[in-house]
């Protein structure tokens, strides 16, 4: 008798240790029936420099794609922010090159949390990333844009993108807690590389705001688009009880 089994592709920046452990950690409860899987292609840094934004050219994301789908992916996410500075038509373009050359769903965390602040009807959002000062004004500039008026943010100058997993979780506690003072709808802990979804739970009760951290919005519609039921994982946030 075979195993019915959902099989979930994540594409991950080379320098990032942070997206899988979590993934799996997120993950865990539901073995073996949903299991991630994982391709990196080359990410060293975040900039707005000519050779950092070149990193994110979609041909190398494709390819990555490609060699996950000889595993039979049920879908294929970019587990990733770089359309929050790219503009987030990018991350359409890509999930739709993704669906041409492999024939599976695919979706990116950026577009999993920009659907989360629609359907959660988030007006002002609290942002907290370990970026540069002029990639986190792109940042607040495309969610301005979309709707989302980020009217609290804190950024840690850093280019990384290694070192953005040296960041302790009592570090994003606290600039989770100064974001709250400015009484956002939400939170975001942008960056897949960064130590948000741990904390996530016990700030909401603390803080009585929702934080959606883009590990866990990405893995929330995974699940979403392969029919699983996102609320069978518990204790990670509110986002996978209560966002429908």
């Amino acid at each position: 008798m075979s195993l019915e089994r959902t099989l979930i592709g994540m594409l991950t920046p080379s320098s990032n240790t942070v997206l899988e452990p979590y993934t799996a950690a997120l993950l865990y409860d539901l073995l073996p029936e949903v299991t991630a899987h994982f391709q990196r292609f080359t990410v060293r840094e975040i900039s707005l420099d000519d050779h950092a934004l070149a990193q994110f050219d979609n041909t190398p994301l494709v390819e990555a794609a490609q060699l996950l789908n000889d595993a039979k992916m049920d879908v294929i996410a970019w587990n990733g922010t770089s359309s929050g500075w790219l503009g987030f038509e990018a991350d359409h373009k890509l999930c739709e090159q993704i669906t041409a050359a492999t024939g599976v769903p695919a979706t990116t965390s950026v577009l999993a949390l920009n659907e989360v602040l629609d359907r959660t009807n988030v007006r002002r959002l609290g942002l907290v990333t370990p970026y540069l000062d002029d990639v986190q004004a792109r940042i607040v500039a495309n969610y301005n844009a979309a709707g989302h008026e980020v009217v609290s943010e804190r950024h840690l100058r850093d280019r990384g993108n290694f070192s953005f997993s040296e960041y302790d979780e009592p570090e994003i506690a606290g600039l989770i807690r100064e974001v709250a003072k400015d009484e956002p709808d939400a939170i975001t802990t942008f960056c897949t590389n960064f130590r948000g979804a741990p904390v996530v739970r016990e700030l909401e009760r603390e803080l009585g705001i929702p934080i959606y951290d883009t590990v866990s919005v990405t893995v929330w519609k995974t699940l979403e688009m392969t029919g699983n039921d996102p609320s069978r994982i518990t204790g990670w946030g509110r986002l996978f009880q209560d966002v429908r």
